[in-house]
């Protein structure tokens, strides 16, 4: 029976693989990735910056305490409370808002937006993913920068497994992944075992390759875009971690 809703609409899920996301070894990773950033896109304190898709607010979190204005946009309400939380716990002048990002727009408020941890192509409409772009664009000021992390597609197909297992601060976690037929998108089924518990879930994400991303950015009003392979601009070769693209409006 098809679900009523999308997978990246379902409270149950985020909340599932929450752990797993942000595990301890994820968290403690944020502050050397936060660091890569500021380097590789030269920021200075003081800068208005969107986390888009900012989950539990790692990065927003870290930003904030190096004396950025921040503010963190994400969809599950569950993950802002958190975020929320640990930044009145720490004292810290956050902006955390519950929305969908294609919804969100906010003309000529940031410096800079950023889009980190494949937190992109979530919809089955490519037009979806033309109107995030297209928000982001208009919530940049001019001369604003935008950073979209993710993985791919030249990188999985270097890599890719169609099956896989690890374990994750005591979730162990089966992964079986299908290609679309034109290499389009990535479906993927989570089977997780925690407390002698099954959950599965299902997945499914747009895959970009290099070029098909900087077209969409640029067709989007973007007037420049590098692409890297990682967060401190390697190149985006045959050693690429991730599809790192900088678009300048």
């Amino acid at each position: 029976m098809k679900e009523a809703n999308p997978w990246h609409e379902r409270d149950d899920f985020w909340e599932t693989v929450s752990p797993i996301l942000f595990s301890q070894r994820r968290r403690s990773n944020a502050p050397i990735e936060v660091e890569q950033i500021i380097s590789l896109l030269k920021l200075h304190p003081g800068m208005r910056i969107l986390d888009l898709c900012c989950g539990i607010g790692r990065h927003s979190l870290e930003l904030a305490r190096r004396g950025f204005q921040v503010t963190g946009v994400d969809r599950t309400q569950t993950y802002i409370a958190q975020a929320s939380g640990q930044a009145k716990s720490e004292g810290l002048n956050i902006e955390f808002i519950c929305d969908d990002m294609r919804n969100f727009c906010r003309p000529s408020a940031f410096d800079v937006v950023i889009n980190l941890f494949t937190s992109f192509g979530y919809f089955e409409n490519i037009e979806d993913d033309r109107k995030v772009v297209t928000n982001v664009w208009r919530s940049l000021k001019t001369g604003g920068v935008f950073l979209i992390d993710m993985m791919g597609k030249e990188i999985l197909a270097r890599d890719f497994r169609e099956r896989d297992w690890h374990e994750e601060d005591g979730f162990l976690i089966l992964e079986e992944r299908k290609l679309g037929r034109y290499w389009d998108r990535i479906e993927t089924r989570w089977i997780i075992f925690i407390e002698n518990k099954r959950i599965e879930h299902q997945l499914s994400l747009r895959l970009y390759s290099a070029v098909e991303l900087s077209s969409l950015l640029k067709e989007c009003g973007f007037t420049s875009v590098n692409i890297y392979g990682d967060l401190i601009g390697s190149p985006y070769d045959h050693r690429a971690k991730r599809l790192v693209a900088v678009a300048r409006k």
